[in-house]
This record gives structure tokens, C-alpha cells and sequence, in this order.
């Protein structure tokens, strides 16, 4: 059982950096994070920065892509706390721009595997934990169908239709599912798409933390 002194409970996907790792430093005054990624070292600094500021993380330093790990994660998510108030899904693979003909194959399948395949599998898996009153969010991006994105696009916008078909189907039953649409922020996914761009005009990944997660409060 959850102890009632234990602040609620918050499984960030993709913590390490940019938009994840800035949702979950936003979330920690008054959530415990768990922080799933797959660099060890980032997932540490993510850590001092939530502890310099008061706050408590469990890192779980995973390949989402890894179903038997997601399905030790979460069930060891139960053992420990009993439910999860908040699932934040910011992992990605953003595969390199390309034509659709010149679409490879090994990034191809990788961003099956993360942006639709691991989705698809941690809601099954997340569910349970958020029951009724939980919420999850995903993360919307218009560029499907557009211009050297065919790798990235698809699988995003599979990834996302995922999420749609479990918002619809559990609107009277929760857990309440949240689809939002980040401004383009200055990170380092972005300067992989965009090389040269502007980023004094990008919002920084604090600051649209903060505007995402106060649309979860309306």
C-alpha cells in the first residue's frame, strides 16, 4: 500500500534531457520521479539537480524498447508504491532527415520499436498502475507527411493515434489521457532537424514544462 506521507507518484519517459528531463525537474516539488532513460550519466545530473532542489527521484536507467525491463519497471513500481498518479511519455527516437526513398532501414525499424512498438506495450503495462484517477501525457508534433521526415513523422504520428485511441476509450472510465503540443524548443533533437536555426526564437524546455503542465490543472 502507498504510504500516506509519500508524495505522489510521477513516471517520466525519457527524462534525460530536453523536454523530459525539464518536465521532470518541474513535476518534483511535489512528486517522487521516476526517471526512465537510457543514458546512465545524464539520467545522475537529472538527479543532483531534483536533490539540490528539495525534491526525490528513483532512477531507472532502461531501453524502453526492452519489454521484459518495462514489465520488471512497472511491476516493481507496484511492489513499492502501489499506483502512479502521473505518466509523462517524452521518449523518442528522432530518426536523421532523409527522402522517403531513401528511407534506412535500421533507423526505420528503431523508431518503430521506441515511438510505437514501446508505446504500445507501456500503456498496456502503465494502465493498471494510473487506474481511474491517473493521468498520462503524450506529446503532439504536426510534421507527419512532411518533407524528409517519413522515418520520424510516421512512427510519431502512429505513436500518437496510440494515444488517441486510449483518450477516447477511456474518457468516462479514466485515467485521463493528455495530448499536448510543445512549442519548438531549443533542444538538441531540434538542432538535429534544424542546423543553423535561430534558438534565441526557440522556448527553452523549462519554460514549456511549466505552460504544459499547468494545462493538466483546467
Amino acid at each position: 500500500m502507498t504510504d500516506p506521507h509519500t508524495p505522489p507518484l510521477a513516471l517520466v519517459t525519457g527524462a534525460s534531457r530536453g523536454l523530459g528531463a525539464a518536465l521532470a525537474e518541474a513535476l518534483a516539488p511535489t512528486h517522487h520521479i521516476v526517471a526512465v532513460a537510457r543514458t546512465t550519466g545524464a539520467l545522475e545530473e537529472l538527479d543532483d539537480r531534483i536533490r539540490a532542489a528539495g525534491g526525490q527521484a528513483t532512477l531507472a536507467p532502461m531501453d524502453i524498447t526492452d519489454r521484459g525491463a518495462m514489465a520488471q519497471l512497472c511491476r516493481s513500481i507496484h511492489d513499492r508504491w502501489g499506483r502512479l498518479a502521473l505518466w509523462v511519455h517524452a521518449a523518442v527516437h528522432a530518426a536523421p532527415l532523409s527522402p522517403a526513398d531513401h528511407v534506412d532501414t535500421r533507423d526505420l525499424e528503431r523508431s518503430i520499436a521506441t515511438n510505437v512498438t514501446a508505446t504500445g506495450t507501456l500503456i498496456a503495462y502503465v494502465a493498471p498502475l494510473l487506474g481511474r484517477g491517473g493521468q498520462a501525457v503524450f506529446f503532439d508534433d504536426p510534421r507527419a507527411g512532411g518533407k524528409f521526415f517519413a522515418t520520424y513523422g510516421a512512427t510519431k504520428a502512429a505513436q500518437i493515434a496510440l494515444a488517441r485511441s486510449w483518450q477516447i476509450e477511456t474518457a468516462q472510465t479514466g485515467p485521463h489521457v493528455h495530448i499536448l503540443a510543445p512549442a519548438p524548443m531549443a533542444t538538441a533533437t531540434r538542432a538535429r532537424f534544424f542546423p543553423g536555426e535561430d534558438r534565441a526564437a526557440l522556448a527553452h524546455p523549462r519554460d514549456e514544462a511549466a505552460r504544459l503542465l499547468a494545462q493538466l490543472a483546467r
